[in-house]
C-alpha cells in the first residue's frame, strides 16, 4: 500500500490523532496537548485503481469466453431468455409493470431451484411482507423447507 504524508494533531498525553489543532483532547481530555506530526499511517488505494488492470486491446473476434456453469431456473422461458439459467456472481434486474408477475416468476424461480438443489434459498422484498409472500407462495404451490 502506498504511504500518504500529511499533517496530523497527536495528542501528547494519550496519542489521540485529529486532522485539526483541538483546545482540548476528545480521547483523553487534557488541555493544550496536542502537537504537530507526519502521518504516515496507510492509504487504501482508490476503486478506480482496483480497476486499472494491464489488459491489452483485443481483437472481439479472438478473446475466448470464460467457462461459466448456469443455474438453471426450471422455468423454460426464463431460462432461454437468460441463455440457459443464471450465472453464479452476476445480478439480473427484473423490470416491469406493477402486477405484470415480477414477484410471481421470482417466487416460483427461487422455489424451483430449491427443490431441484436442496439449497437454501433467500427471497426478498422490501414492499411485501412476509404474510403476503407465504400466501403467493400458497397459491402457487411454493412451500418449502429450504425457501427462506
Amino acid at each position: 500500500m502506498a504511504k500518504k504524508t500529511k499533517l496530523v494533531f497527536a495528542c501528547k498525553e494519550c496519542g489521540y490523532n485529529s486532522p485539526k489543532w483541538m483546545g482540548k483532547c476528545s480521547g483523553c481530555g487534557a488541555w493544550n496537548s496536542f502537537v504537530e506530526e507526519l502521518d504516515t499511517s496507510k492509504v487504501r488505494p482508490s476503486r478506480r485503481a482496483a480497476l486499472n488492470t494491464s489488459t491489452k486491446p483485443q481483437r472481439i473476434n479472438e478473446v475466448q469466453p470464460l467457462a461459466s456453469s448456469r443455474i438453471p431456473t426450471g422455468i423454460l422461458e426464463l431460462d432461454r431468455v437468460l441463455g440457459g439459467g443464471f450465472v453464479p456472481g452476476t445480478a439480473v434486474l427484473l423490470a416491469g409493470d406493477p402486477g405484470i408477475g415480477k414477484s410471481t416468476l421470482t417466487l416460483q424461480a427461487a422455489h424451483k431451484y430449491a427443490q431441484a438443489t436442496g439449497r437454501a434459498v433467500l427471497y426478498v422484498t422490501g414492499e411485501e411482507s412476509a404474510e403476503q409472500v407465504k400466501l403467493r407462495a400458497e397459491r402457487l404451490d411454493c412451500l418449502s423447507n429450504e425457501l427462506f
